[in-house]
């Protein structure tokens, strides 16, 4: 059975396939807008052909809300329809994975809108101004976008830091790090996304649209 990870939470979306043994049969990529829509089913299409598949891996974010919901959207539809194991993999997890021997805790910085960050330790995502960054108290290793930055940032408060080479989820990482908690016999994570602020949009005191009505036929 193969073994596909999907990572649409940036710039770039991208789509790989590990055979069982963890061998990488392919790796797609498409720019994450815009059209992502139209284009992701079509890559997860050209996944699936390949083999019958045992698991399949989302990210989960944090990350660009578009990126996330589509892909999560067409994964579980998929996964649905073709009863396949659907397992979400937060940022922090498929960054790991690429450090897997890494002594000190790493921290994901992801560019935010309005001047944040979105920083991941220990699990747990928050939201900071560029100006009110935290400091590290003890050495800890920095991935994602934003992680150079954020890195000048410590390193100048005089933080122990080390800037990894890792600015964006390679889909590989995300499949990995879902077969390496599936292998630990740990349930997968849910599939849903992981949002640091509430959503901008705010629904009307009345709802989305009227009331129904109902009327009398003579």
């Amino acid at each position: 059975m193969n073994n596909i990870g999907i990572d649409a939470s940036g710039p770039l979306a991208g789509v790989a396939v590990l055979d069982a043994d963890g061998v990488v049969l392919t790796r797609f990529e498409t720019p994450g807008r815009p059209g992502l829509i139209e284009t992701l089913p079509g890559l997860l299409a050209r996944a699936v052909a390949l083999g019958p598949v045992g698991l399949l891996a989302v990210s989960i974010g944090p990350g660009s809300f578009t990126g996330l919901r589509t892909a999560l959207s067409l994964t579980q539809g998929y996964a649905g329809a073709a009863g396949v194991t659907l397992a979400g993999v937060p940022a922090d997890e498929a960054f790991a994975e690429a450090f897997a021997r890494m002594a000190r805790p790493l921290w994901v910085a992801i560019r935010a809108r309005k001047g944040r960050i979105y920083l991941i330790r220990d699990g747990v995502a928050a939201g900071f101004a560029d100006v009110n960054m935290p400091r590290a108290s003890r050495p800890v290793a920095l991935a994602g976008d934003a992680a150079p930055e954020m890195a000048a940032r410590l390193a100048a408060a005089g933080s122990d830091v080390l800037l990894t080479d890792a600015r964006r989820i390679d889909p590989v990482w995300v499949i990995k790090a879902a077969l390496r908690r599936q292998a630990a016999g740990l349930a997968p994570h849910a599939a849903l996304p992981v949002y640091v602020d509430p959503p901008e949009a705010k629904l009307p005191e009345g709802g989305l649209r009227p009331p129904p009505v109902f009327v009398s036929l003579p």
